[in-house]
């Protein structure tokens, strides 16, 4: 059941996607495997160049190995979901499945037009990615006040210019130094 809901929205991707499809036709009748974890996904791939749930007992083509954080860097972070997983198998078949996988895009604004309506649709979409961006805006707000108070208030860490600062009145000394060393030298021969 969770293989047909799965295989469902990506067929539902396939099905925008001519290209996609047009890339996966060659492949038909081949079979691969989703690992996550414990849980085994055998697909076959159609002559349409859509997917189904495939055969548990055949030996898969391709086998693409997923990290354990798979479903939130899937929704969090595709592109390190797609460089953490692991391809084996048939080098043709597994460069096209990552092709095919990296450059999927799910246009969730049409969907949720065909639901609630274009500008329903729209306004959702945008919310969903203002409050996306809320927790990155706070962390990095936080970051930002935490350092002003450890470096103006509570004089933790140095500030940039006091540093700076320092690290030319160290080369000046060094300067010096190396200046007097000369002098001795010379009063010394």
């Amino acid at each position: 059941m969770l293989a047909n809901a799965a295989f469902g929205f990506v067929n539902h991707l396939l099905d925008g996607e001519d290209w996609a499809r047009a890339r996966l036709k060659p492949f038909a009748g081949q079979t691969a495997r989703l690992d996550l974890g414990a849980l085994k996904l055998p697909f076959e791939i159609t002559a349409e160049g859509r997917f189904r749930a495939g055969n548990t007992d055949g030996e898969a083509a391709v086998i693409i190995t997923l990290p354990a954080q798979a479903p939130i860097l899937a929704v969090t972070d595709r592109p390190a979901l797609l460089a953490a997983a692991q391809i084996s198998g048939s080098a043709e078949l597994a460069d096209t499945l990552r092709f095919v996988f990296s450059h999927l895009q799910w246009d969730v604004e049409s969907d949720l037009a065909l639901l609630l309506g274009d500008i329903a649709a729209r306004r959702l979409v945008q919310g969903g990615r203002q409050v996306s961006r809320l927790p990155l805006a706070l962390a990095k707000n936080l970051a930002l006040n935490l350092a002003e108070y450890l470096s103006e208030e509570n004089q933790t860490l140095a500030r940039r210019r006091d540093v700076a600062s320092f690290c030319a009145e160290v080369d000046t000394l060094n300067a010096e130094v190396s200046g007097l060393e000369a002098r001795l030298s010379i009063l010394e021969g």
